[in-house]
This record gives C-alpha cells, structure tokens and sequence, in this order.
C-alpha cells in the first residue's frame, strides 16, 4: 500500500528554521467608521479585555458602545493615518524586518507579526510559519509589562490556533521584558537623546496604559511591572523623587483605574508651578493611536489650556537600532539550547 503525506514535506526539514512571532495589539483596516466597528468588535468582544459577564456586556457592546463609538475613534484614527496607512502596522512591518535580518546573523529563522485584534491576525501569522516548516517557535508579544489584557490575551490566540494543529511545534513564550536591561539602556538613550535636543524639562511623566484597579487587586502584576520599568529608568537617568512622575493613561468607562491618571496630572501641574514636561510611554512598542494622538495631541493640549507651556513627547522606540538590538538580544536569549552556535 503507497502511503502519502499531506502535510508540509518541508516539516522533516532538520535544517527547517526556528520560527519567531511578534505580536501587538493591532489597528482597524482604515479611518472609517466602518473599519472602526469591526475592529472594536473584536477588541471588546475579548473577555480578557472585559470582564463582565457576557449576557449584560454583549448589549452594552452592540446597544450603545458600536452605535457611537466607532464615530468618535474614527476621526481619532484620521488625525494620526499617513501615506502608509497605519502608524502601529507600518512600524510593526519594519521592526520585522529589522529584527530578523539581525538575529539571522546568528541564527536561522523566519520572523513574522500578527495583531491580536485586525489584520494580519496571528492565526495568519502562524500559518505563516507552519508554511516554512518550522518546528520550534518563540512567541513575543511586544509589551514590555505584563497584563492579562494583552500579553494573557495574546496566549489565549496563539493556543486557540495550535489546537487545530496536528502537529504542534516546540513552543517558548516570553510573558514580559519589564526589566530587560537593554530595554532600559534603550529608554534611557532616548530620553538623553530628546533632552539633549529640545532641552531638559522640569518634569518627565512615564505614562503607561492603565487596568481596571480591580484587576490589580486580583493579582496582575502590571502595576509593579510598570514602576520597575521607571525605576530603573529613573536610576539609570539619577533622577530625584521631584523630577518625575509614573502615570496612567486611556481608561475606559466609570470604574476606578490605576492612578494617578494621565490627564488629571497635567491638568494639575501648572497649578505647582511646573510648566513645562517630557512625556514618555515606555509600554508602547510602537507609537500608535494613544501616544501619537491621545498624548502627542490631545493631552499636549490640554497641558497647555490649563496654564503649561512647553510639552515635549518622547517618540516610543519603535525601529530605532538600539531597540532592535535590544529585542534580538532578548530573542537570543530565549532561544538558548535550541541552537549550538555561540553568542554574546
């Protein structure tokens, strides 16, 4: 009896290259209402990013919150899309790019990126990889500190998809780089760099996207992910208790979030004299809508209606090449023992 393999002939490769997957949160297809409701859709749909029960917030969702809100984003969306269309996913293709030409260096691999909510999907992404035979495979979901919203929820896909695989690959998952000391380094030169450029600011404010404070309380560690993160910062940079604050931005509705928020604090500044402050986002891999649009815009703004007068935002890492050096070098270090070459 002839027997055929409808498989990949190239998954009995032993040459086959390890596969590396990057992941953010994702973006709409367009600035368009339309595009917006799908994307919020998915987002909001994910019982990770909103836990209530499912009865009651499925109509919130479709009775008031897709009614309306995708208007609202949309012309968010439309003040930050370019040429190239989406900030978050042209950043995300170049960061791609970049890391795989480097870590190929070292080793053989294929990297590819998927968005948790939008396109292209990670079960695209995955499929990707399956296609190039690889039978080992490194997930890293580009948030620095860990949440169940997002690193929890970026687990959840990648599982859901590998249990429709017959054969499922060797699998690393990396939960956080909060305290990566080349992820600092990277920080701490891109904060020297802008002051070195546009001056030094009485304040510099570390705005990390906030949880629900129940969530805290329920033991997501983000919170102390994200002062890990400006300590080592602050140390790095020797800045005093005064020259700095870590606060919460893009809360969601009318139940209490980390504090202090965002918003509220740079409303409050020019009040103590403080006029003028630096803006940095350490949890965004890439700018996106929220740096590029809710602080870059809309919170400069309001800084300077309540009496402020200078605001500086410091762009997020995105290609930079100290941030590319410093995410391959985290995914070297991860792929220790499923390669024999040697590096530093």
């Amino acid at each position: 009896m002839t027997l055929y393999f409808k498989g990949n002939p190239a998954a009995y490769n032993t040459n086959a290259p390890i596969g590396i997957l990057l992941t953010n949160l994702g973006t709409p297809d367009a600035p368009t209402p339309a595009a917006l409701r799908r994307y919020l859709g998915e987002f909001l749909s994910d019982p990770r990013v909103v836990e209530m029960p499912r009865w009651l917030w499925k109509l919130i969702l479709h009775g008031i919150i897709l009614r309306f809100r995708p208007h609202v984003a949309a012309k968010n969306y439309q003040q930050i899309w370019t040429l190239s269309g989406s900030p978050l996913l042209h950043i995300t293709q170049q960061q791609t790019i970049a890391i795989e030409t480097y870590v190929n260096q070292h080793i053989p691999i294929k990297v590819v990126f998927g968005m948790r909510y939008g396109k292209p999907s990670i079960a695209q992404a995955l499929e990707k990889l399956q296609n190039f035979g690889c039978e080992k495979l490194l997930v890293l979901p580009l948030y620095p500190q860990y949440a169940s919203a997002t690193v929890g929820s970026t687990f959840d896909a990648v599982s859901r998809v590998l249990q429709t695989w017959r054969w499922v690959p060797q699998l690393r998952f990396i939960s956080n780089y909060h305290d990566w000391h080349l992820y600092i380094s990277a920080l701490v030169e891109s904060i020297r760099t802008h002051w070195k450029e546009q001056g030094k600011t009485q304040k510099l404010l570390f705005s990390f996207h906030g949880i629900p404070q129940r969530t805290f309380v329920a033991g997501d560690p983000y919170f102390y992910h994200c002062q890990k993160t400006a300590h080592l910062v602050v140390e790095e940079l020797n800045l005093q208790t005064e020259d700095y604050l870590v606060t919460f931005q893009s809360r969601f509705g009318r139940e209490e979030w980390l504090q202090p928020y965002t918003d509220k604090i740079l409303e409050q500044l020019p009040k103590q004299g403080i006029s003028n402050v630096s803006v940095i986002c350490p949890g965004f891999s890439a700018d996106c809508l929220e740096t590029l649009e809710e602080i870059a815009q809309q919170n400069r703004q309001r800084f300077l209606e309540h009496g402020g007068k200078e605001f500086h935002y410091i762009p997020a890492l995105n290609f930079q090449e100290n941030h590319i050096h410093a995410i391959s070098q985290l995914i070297l270090r991860h792929l220790q023992g499923w390669e024999t070459t040697s590096y530093v």
